[in-house]
């Protein structure tokens, strides 16, 4: 079965990222995703207010408990150092994974010439990339090897939900009802979470 990976902090996890997932998959045709919650976010490891791996993994899982398109994977939590993807891709590939798809979002697209070792990623990895309706894409900022994901972008609906506002929300000492699945919403309070002021991440 093709399965589309879907990694990131995941801090917390919220009906955004399982709506837009569960999108992107039904457009593509994957009958799986695969949620890979960072262990230790390479651009996000001095940020204050990033809850434990092991907080946000379990939320993962609380998060699509029941529903048979997602599985959560731990795959970066059990490496040590920061998690870059092309090592989980390597990984998977050991696994036996024949192909890796891995959804990201549009915004994210400019930053993928910054990621560790760009050039073999492209080569290893088949980004499916999430667009928002009339998102613009600059694709002269980057390099003609990246021409070949125009044929990758799948478009999701517009949810304006974020986990820079639930945190915030949090701190304010304001509800998330309806942000995010209420076992997470459970989870977020007996755990006491994100308590602090939440810096944008």
């Amino acid at each position: 079965m093709q399965s589309l990976c879907f990694g990131g902090s995941f801090n917390p996890i919220h009906y955004g990222h399982i709506r837009c997932a569960s999108a992107a998959a039904a457009a593509q045709g994957f009958k799986r995703v695969i949620l890979i919650p960072s262990g230790q976010p390479p651009h996000k490891h001095s940020a204050v207010n990033l809850a434990d791996a092991a907080d946000r993994l379990k939320m993962c899982q609380l998060a699509v408990n029941g529903d048979n398109l997602f599985i959560v994977d731990d795959i970066e939590m059990r490496r040590s150092g920061p998690s870059y993807t092309i090592d989980t891709a390597r990984e998977l590939r050991l696994r036996g994974f024949n192909e890796i798809n891995w959804l990201i979002g549009a915004d994210m697209l400019n930053s993928l010439p910054t990621w560790r070792e760009p050039d073999t990623l492209l080569r290893e990895v088949s980004f499916i990339i999430m667009a928002r309706p009339g998102f613009q894409f600059d694709w002269q900022t980057l390099g003609p090897q990246y021409a070949k994901l125009k044929a990758n972008i799948v478009e999701i609906p517009e949810i304006d939900i974020s986990a820079t506002q639930i945190r915030q929300r949090l701190a304010a000492g304001l509800p998330i009802d309806g942000l995010t699945s209420p076992p997470v919403v459970e989870y977020i309070r007996t755990h006491r979470l994100y308590q602090q002021p939440a810096a944008r991440t």
